[in-house]
């Protein structure tokens, strides 16, 4: 038994040492390099955008390379925002899912690093036998220990190993993008929600005005002052008005069902906040990372850089399936008769064998395969550059949007100033018989558009500044409820060739 024992040792340690001296098969992932574009659009950006003396009408700046604040959300002021934030990331079952699949993948993870150590089983039996001969039973135990052990002299499994690591990876930053996407929508749909209560109370303003509007004509009518049909077209103008009143309250029980399910709720449960764009300041001075530092920021592109990684490693397995397999083994049994002697180990017997296989034809199949797994390589790699660049698109698109909605609102705050008092003097004029009633409409029709433009466009620059912060990776970084990500190996070596 000592003499079995320095045997299995002796070629352990012969397998290890002989799996040290092996090539690992296939290529050290190297990380993409940061793109080296000095900016994000074409033109330089203004100093600051323009402001109106309106809610949301501040002007805002861009800090160059100014890091993004982890929980950026609060820059707008609102409590009833926050809450509506942290009851979304208690309940969101979307949420929830991205945590299951990122401990999903590190239990995966956990299973293949197991295939890296040496496999033990046992097993044991009793039987008791009698024969047509003999009265007296016959007891047997026996019991058997055996042990396995792959030698990954050329890193098929330790490549196998590095695969699911990098899917771990892509789970993690796919939660990363969850979180942020959830914070987003809530936010977003939030303010869609305020604008909505806005351009409703606005409509509610007007129809007020227009039914006043049409009280006096009515009475004028009567005296004879106004003709008939002035007052029919003042009937049609408020319900027109009346008329588009319906659609945006449907909107914005849309908004709260949305609002609900992103908190993880029934539509039918409690009741959501309405949180008023008066409420919300609109934040003043906006990070604005280096170009270099997009990528390391953006989970999306950390996800696919991690896919990227995981094609990497599965060349390597592809590769390493082409040589050679190793393995070692060794059993060890003991039979008795009496339960006694069986513990005393005095009838028991081992073996030891090693084993190597080598693929010698499989009808070019693994070579095949090794091609697939190069060009499965080579389409991951596409796909995250064109990740970077619809990631550099975002950042470009929404710094253009920040700059002309500023730009709207100080024209619309104008618009509707004027359009206001056009309407109260072209009304004074009407009442004094100076002009005729269709003036007195298109006075009307143009208030009440330029009133819900300065609605839309107050929230355009919320919403847009959501964005921003969204484009820029939303400080993932910086949160203190998330788990530090743990840096993949430096890169080694450049894929190889095709053969």
């Amino acid at each position: 038994m000592r003499r079995a024992g320095r045997l299995a040792g002796y070629l352990m340690a012969s397998t290890a040492l002989f799996g040290l001296a092996g090539c690992i098969q296939g290529p050290n992932f190297e990380r993409p390099p940061a793109p080296t574009v000095m900016g994000y659009t074409a033109q330089p950006l203004p100093p600051e955008t323009a402001s109106a003396a309106i809610a949301g009408g501040d002007a805002q700046r861009f800090l160059q390379d100014a890091d993004v604040p982890g929980e950026w959300w609060t820059l707008f002021g609102s409590q009833a925002l926050n809450t509506l934030v942290e009851q979304a990331l208690k309940a969101n079952p979307d949420l929830d899912a991205a945590q299951a699949a990122l401990r999903q993948a590190g239990e995966n993870y956990l299973a293949t690093a197991g295939t890296l150590e040496p496999q033990v089983t046992g097993s044991a039996s009793i039987s008791r036998a009698q024969t047509a001969t003999q009265r007296a039973s016959l007891d047997s135990f026996s019991g058997l220990l055996n042990l396995s052990y792959t030698a990954d002299v050329f890193g098929g499994l330790h490549r196998a190993l590095e695969a699911q690591g990098a899917l771990e990876e892509n789970s993690r930053f796919t939660l990363e993008g969850t979180y942020l996407t959830l914070i987003s929508n809530v936010i977003v749909t939030a303010i869609t929600q305020a604008s909505l209560n806005a351009q409703i109370a606005a409509i509610q303003d007007i129809i007020a005005a227009q039914s006043q509007q049409l009280d006096l004509l009515n009475q004028q009518f009567e005296l004879g002052a106004v003709a008939r049909g002035d007052v029919l077209a003042q009937q049609s103008q408020l319900a027109q008005t009346q008329a588009s009143l319906p659609p945006l309250q449907r909107q914005l029980e849309q908004s709260r069902n949305q609002l609900a399910i992103l908190l993880g709720r029934f539509p039918s449960e409690g009741q959501i906040p309405n949180i008023e764009l008066a409420d919300l300041a609109l934040p003043q001075e906006l990070p604005l990372s280096l170009p270099s530092r997009l990528v390391e920021q953006r989970p999306d592109v950390r996800a696919s850089e991690a896919l990227l990684h995981q094609a990497s490693a599965l060349v390597g397995v592809a590769t390493a399936n082409l040589f050679p397999q190793f393995t070692l083994s060794a059993s060890f049994t003991d039979t008795s008769p009496i339960l006694g002697e069986f513990f005393a180990l005095e009838h028991r017997g081992y073996s030891v064998a090693a084993a190597l296989s080598q693929p010698i034809f499989r009808g070019g199949t693994l070579r095949a395969q090794r091609r697939a797994a190069i060009d499965a390589f080579d389409r991951a790699s596409a796909q995250y550059r064109s990740i970077v660049l619809t990631a550099f698109s975002n950042v470009a698109n929404v710094l253009a949007a920040l700059e002309h909605d500023a730009e709207t609102l100080q024209v619309q705050l104008y618009a509707e100033q004027t359009a206001e008092q056009n309407l109260e003097i072209t009304t004074e004029r009407f009442q004094a018989g100076a002009i005729a009633y269709l003036s007195l409409l298109d006075a009307q029709r143009t208030y009440q558009q330029a009133r819900i433009l300065l609605v839309v466009a107050q929230a355009n620059r919320y919403q847009d500044t959501v964005a921003l912060f969204q484009a820029l990776g939303g400080g993932w970084w910086n949160r203190q409820d998330v788990v530090e990500q743990t840096p993949l190996p430096p890169p080694q070596t450049p894929l190889p060739p095709p053969p």
